[in-house]
């Protein structure tokens, strides 16, 4: 029983630890675009810069 009275406190204080935690994340933002960097994965858009980057097989060699 003595254990109880360690155990709500210890529990009360991780309970307003957690609720203060997802405060902070919801006003500073966390949860304001869920899916935008999982649709960022997929839309590589990576271009080499210059002709140096190419692959073997798409350089041109025009005059």
């Amino acid at each position: 029983m003595e254990s109880v009275y360690l155990l709500i406190p210890i529990s009360v204080v991780l309970v307003f630890g957690i609720a203060a935690a997802f405060w902070w994340s919801v006003r500073s933002g966390q949860f304001d675009d869920l899916e935008g960097p999982g649709f960022r994965v997929l839309m590589d858009d990576d271009l080499p810069k210059n002709k140096d980057e190419l692959p073997e097989n798409d350089k041109s060699e025009k005059v």
